[in-house]
């Protein structure tokens, strides 16, 4: 228990100061609770391993993947994202009971943020990265989201590209549809998907620009 955080008014003890950053506050509170025998590493590494192996980006590829080949799906998808996801793919979730998902054109680019915290399509893109949840991100990509693009993540948008920053909540997620790189044609479903990345499909890369031979 840390020795340097102050007790709050109903004088219980805090076990991860306030002021950390939210890595630190994470590792503090998972000690914290294993020598409470609240919860074991391996409960924790059985979290990990499901959210990194069964929920994860590759869900969110396999939609992507579907919408490129499948106009009508993609007609589904941008009415109800969430029906579509979990109707033909059986993801959903507590965190994914409202997913909203944003078509990428030649002339608009979607980029998703949570400046509240770190809210997030858990279902289709499983744990968010640590930058996402980063306060610079959340501030930056607000306030300067073609700056920020090009310099935080290499992505230079054309000025004739209309960027929207869009803000998720506990009560919405968004996903980004990325458009299909080129000399995809032909390509079967489930290749499409390997070349879908989660940073696509938060709008911090562009896939439409590229080539498949630079994938």
């Amino acid at each position: 228990m840390s020795q340097d955080q102050p007790p709050d008014e109903n004088g219980n003890e805090h076990p991860v100061p306030r002021d950390a950053d939210p890595q630190a506050r994470a590792r503090a509170l998972q000690s914290y609770l294993i020598e409470e025998e609240l919860l074991t590493t391996d409960q924790i590494d059985e979290v990990m391993s499901l959210y990194e192996d069964e929920i994860g980006p590759q869900n969110g590829a396999e939609v992507v993947a579907r919408e490129w080949v499948d106009a009508e799906y993609r007609e589904w998808l941008l009415e109800d994202g969430s029906a579509a996801i979990a109707e033909a793919f059986g993801y959903t979730g507590p965190e994914g009971t409202d997913i909203v998902v944003l078509e990428n054109t030649d002339d608009v680019h979607n980029v998703v943020v949570c400046t509240l915290c770190s809210c997030y399509p858990w279902p289709v893109l499983g744990l968010p990265p640590t930058w996402y949840k980063s306060p610079p991100y959340r501030s930056k990509i607000v306030k300067s989201p073609r700056q920020t693009l090009r310099k935080a993540f290499g992505v230079d948008i054309d000025a004739d590209v209309e960027i929207r920053v869009r803000d998720t909540s506990a009560e919405v997620r968004y996903m980004v549809l990325p458009l299909r790189p080129v000399g995809t044609d032909g390509m079967s479903e489930s290749d499409l998907a390997a070349l879908v990345t989660r940073d696509s499909m938060i709008g911090v890369e562009r896939l439409g620009t590229k080539h498949v031979e630079e994938l």
